[in-house]
Order: structure tokens, then sequence, then C-alpha cells
């Protein structure tokens, strides 16, 4: 079984993988103070709660965009999984031809997407990854990645509103019943929800204004769910999205 796991800026995901198919997936909170002793302690719970053994492991794949815990993912594989892990990192063949100008600075999360992108649809494709930031990344009509946008969370633009606006509340986040709000709590959702939405669409319009009708729109992250279906533009909702392509990679870097 190949364990996979990508780790971001608010959550780490983890993935058991029996060949191609996805056994457990669970999402963890990233604490960046965590050590190698806190993470093998999750991990060990996890595969325990949920029957999976760790003598049954025999690969890890890892992705980070969060440099300050490597060393403790890399000691806690060791010691609480006894594998070293193939890491998403410049040198890995990942299949995904960069065209950014400096290849090193896209997140291996986000090859990770255009790998799995690449197989499930090709290109001319666009993922959209609703995590701390949210993400597009292109794929064009020859599976190259030809470049990416980014633009302020969910979560980043509710925390600013709650924090900068001193009559403001916090407000659980999920599909609003309807666009007018009749309290403060409603018309915020509604703000964020759809306005979140709206300026996803006109992305992916303005990506299809430069490159042409797109084969594809995925979405994956944490706010997915919530986001996603209020996009007229997306065509797919995929939260297991980074772990396949991470699983991908993996596979792509067995071959001889």
């Amino acid at each position: 079984m190949l364990l996979a796991v990508d780790v971001g800026n608010s959550n780490v995901a983890v993935g058991v993988y029996r060949k191609s198919e996805l056994l457990e997936r669970w999402r963890l909170a990233t604490r960046r103070e965590a050590t190698a002793d806190d993470l093998g302690i999750s991990m060990r719970s996890l595969f325990a709660t949920n029957g999976v053994e760790p003598d049954d492991l025999q690969a890890i794949v890892y992705a980070s965009v969060v440099p300050p815990l490597d060393d403790a993912f890399e000691k806690m594989f060791q010691r609480y999984v006894g594998l070293e892990p193939l890491q998403i990192e410049p040198g890995v063949k990942t299949g995904v031809d960069v065209q950014y100008d400096n290849p090193r600075e896209v997140g291996a999360d986000r090859i990770a997407n255009a790998a799995a992108t690449q197989v499930r649809s090709g290109g001319p494709a666009v993922v959209v990854d609703f995590g701390t930031a949210t993400t597009f990344d292109i794929l064009s009509s020859e599976d190259r990645y030809v470049g990416g946008i980014i633009m302020p969370g969910v979560g980043i633009s509710s925390e600013a509103l709650f924090h900068r606006a001193a009559r403001l509340p916090r407000v659980d986040l999920y599909s609003p019943d309807r666009a007018v709000g009749r309290n403060t709590s409603e018309s915020m959702r509604s703000g964020i929800v759809h306005g979140h939405a709206g300026a996803v669409d006109a992305v992916v319009d303005k990506i299809q204004g430069e490159i042409g009708p797109l084969r594809q729109v995925i979405a994956t992250g944490g706010w997915a769910g919530v986001i996603a279906p209020e996009c007229r533009s997306v065509h797919e909702i995929d939260p297991n999205l980074t772990l396949e392509g991470l699983r991908i990679i993996y596979m792509r870097n067995q071959r001889t």
C-alpha cells in the first residue's frame, strides 16, 4: 500500500492507496509547531482507528508547501512508519512540463493537481484549488503547465472581514438559501460565497479568452464543496485530486 501526504497551509490531507484504489482519506489541521512525535501519534491513531497496519505500507509520497514542517514529517515517517518518502521537489520526475519563468516557484500540490488532470481529462483544462489561497492551474492542449493565478482564499477573506470591521461577526460558511440577506450574517455569508464564486467565474472567463475553450474545469481543496457548486464555470468537484496526483507521480518514478 502507498501512503500519500499533502501538507498545505491550513490542512494536511492523508490518503492510503492499494494500487489505484483510495482506501482511506483523512484531513488534519496543519500545526506549524508540531513535532515528529505529535505527527506520529496522530498518524498511528488514524491507522489504528481505521484498520490500517503500518507494516502493510510499502511506500510514501509526500508534498509540502510548509517548509518548516518538512523536518518533522521526515523524522515521523522514519520513526513511526519506517519508510523514506518520495518528496515532490525539483529533480523528481513528475511528467508535468512547467512553463513558469522559474518552475521552482510552483508548489508541489499544484504540480500534483496538474499531473492528475493530465490523466483524468488532459488539457486545455483548469484546476481551481480552494485552499488557504484560491489557485488556478492551467494546462494547455499539449498538457503543458502554462501558468497560474493566485487570489486570496475564502477563509482569508472571511477572517479579514471579521477582524477589520468592528461590527461584523464571524460567520459559518455554507451555500446561502438566497442571494439577498435579511440580517448581517446572511448578508456576509452571501457576499463571501457568491462573491468568491463570481470571482472564480470571471477568472475562468479571462483564462478562456487567452487560451481558448476549456475541456475541463476541476475544483478541489477544502472550500470546494462550499464555493464550487455556486460556480457556473466548474464542471467537476474532486476533493481527492491532489492525493491522486501524488499517486500518479509516485508511479511515474517507479518506471524504468
